[in-house]
């Protein structure tokens, strides 16, 4: 898509460098964390509420020290000292508890914050994304149910309950479908205004460190002006990063693009990958790696009751949505995953069975109806403690057991959902010097960047800040509180902080 006149224009390539200006701030995914921190930088601006009441009397007694400061100006790490709950991250918790002051308790007491526009406070930004804005849900099976509670999926100021009840319909069992979530981020930045930074259809191809000096002394001088007008002199840098890549255009064209900024924000996400096994056959066109191969096969009549059974191999929540969708098909499936049932580990053994009925059923058929014990499920068959040694060309797969035993199965198709990792070829060596272990590649779970708790700044690498999944932050709820610490950093060194 083409910016129009009303938008920060990307610098296409080839192009005389002579009228580059950089941006304060280019934001790399358009998902939750970077809806939530363009919000932000739009001059939305968090205060507490006069007269309201948080349950946590220490923090309401923070709270009530400076009302007339915003949040977003006062000191994160005395704010968020001392709170506990489901994230590792203080500020994550912070800005939770403000917005949700005791729901995992149960209760439902209202927001302690209230928000005011100040223009004057935006800082200029781009957010760079592949889809619509929601980034990844647009790509997931609209009729999937959340794993996360419906209001915990809200961004601030607009709660996702009361945008559904404008849509005439409820949560389903406390949870939301893909396609609302997916929904409702696209309608929250319309609502908000947020749209002129938005640029989808953009692929990040490279994000580099050049020196400002490197770029034509006519570009020098607007890059200057730049700085004067957004940034305290004190923290301008001799360099800046360059971001290439390329936008598809209405014609399927691929115009490229580069732009000049002072803070990159990585807010990718991690769906970008998925995890391979690494055997034998696996790059065979019967084996896939995505949960829509499944779907797309059920519309095209390729595997059916009658077909062989479809395998799916993993034990997340991703693989229980294939097997709830070939289930309700009627489509005949083969599961294998490595670990024993009752792993404390499993996801399925850490939801509660009331708030999660369809992925307690799932539980249920992994451990009553395996290959040496028939039961009550049929077309279905649980191969725990398994792993895969080989895809074979005729559509043969060999697995083997705990004890060394192979077994070998006729299938119509193979669905690895086994997890994901970020995309981080655009970064110097994929990002892993970003790492907390720079020795292995970035993994959400086991290896998130290394940032500082109360900015989301990468310690190795000034300027560069990362969001959501990337830091470790697994849940929507909690990526919205590295937004808030991403953007009280680069607010201070815009020197927009009121005095």
């Amino acid at each position: 898509m083409l910016p129009d006149g009303k938008m920060y224009p990307l610098v296409t390539r080839p192009s005389n460098r002579s009228g580059i200006k950089t941006l304060p701030v280019v934001i790399i995914g358009n998902g939750p964390s970077g809806i939530c921190l363009s919000y932000l930088l739009s001059g939305y601006t968090p205060y507490f509420k006069r007269h309201a009441l948080h349950p946590n009397p220490i923090l309401q007694r923070k709270l009530e020290e400076a009302p007339e400061v915003s949040v977003l100006d006062q000191d994160l790490e005395y704010l968020s000292e001392g709170l506990e709950g489901r994230s590792h991250s203080p500020v994550a918790l912070l800005f939770d508890t403000l917005q949700r002051p005791d729901t995992d308790f149960g209760g439902t007491a209202e927001s302690v914050l209230t928000w005011w526009h100040e223009p004057d406070r935006a800082i200029p930004h781009l957010v760079l994304g592949r889809n619509a804005p929601g980034g990844a849900w647009h790509s997931i099976e609209g009729s999937m149910v959340t794993l996360s509670r419906g209001e915990w999926m809200g961004l601030p100021d607009l709660p996702f309950k009361e945008w559904l009840k404008q849509k005439r319909r409820g949560l389903r069992n406390n949870r939301a479908t893909a396609e609302d979530i997916a929904q409702y981020y696209q309608h929250y930045v319309m609502k908000k205004g947020l749209q002129k930074n938005f640029r989808c259809g953009t692929v990040v191809t490279s994000v580099r460190k050049v020196s400002a000096e490197s770029i034509s002394s006519h570009t020098q001088k607007d890059l200057q002006e730049a700085s004067d007008s957004l940034w305290n002199s004190n923290e301008r840098s001799a360099e800046v990063f360059q971001v290439d890549g390329f936008f598809k255009t209405v014609e399927g064209d691929k115009e490229p693009f580069s732009i000049y900024a002072e803070n990159v924000v990585l807010a990718t996400g991690t769906y970008d990958n998925p995890t391979w096994l690494g055997v034998k056959g696996e790059n065979l066109s019967y084996v896939h790696h995505q949960l829509s191969a499944l779907e797309e096969a059920v519309k095209n009549n390729s595997v059916g009751i009658m077909t062989d059974p479809v395998l799916i191999v993993g034990a997340g929540l991703t693989a229980a949505d294939a097997i709830l969708f070939a289930h309700h098909c009627n489509i005949p499936v083969i599961h294998v995953f490595r670990r024993r049932v009752t792993d404390p580990g499993l996801i399925f053994n850490q939801l509660p069975k009331t708030m999660y009925p369809e992925y307690h059923k799932v539980h249920q058929m992994m451990k009553e109806q395996t290959a040496a014990c028939a039961g009550p499920y049929e077309h279905y068959i649980s191969l725990p403690e398994h792993h895969v040694l080989s895809f074979g060309k005729d559509k043969k797969c060999i697995f083997q057991d705990k004890n060394g035993c192979q077994k070998a199965y006729k299938i119509s198709m193979a669905l690895v959902l086994t997890g994901s990792n970020p995309n981080l070829s655009f970064l110097p060596n994929d990002g892993i010097d970003l790492a907390l272990d720079s020795d292995q590649p970035v993994n959400p779970k086991r290896n998130p960047i290394d940032v500082d708790p109360f900015t989301y700044e990468c310690t190795q690498e000034k300027g560069l800040y990362a969001l959501g999944p990337l830091a470790g932050d697994n849940f929507v709820r909690f990526v919205q509180g590295g937004a808030l610490a991403v953007a009280s950093s680069l607010l201070k060194k815009a020197n927009k902080n009121p005095p």
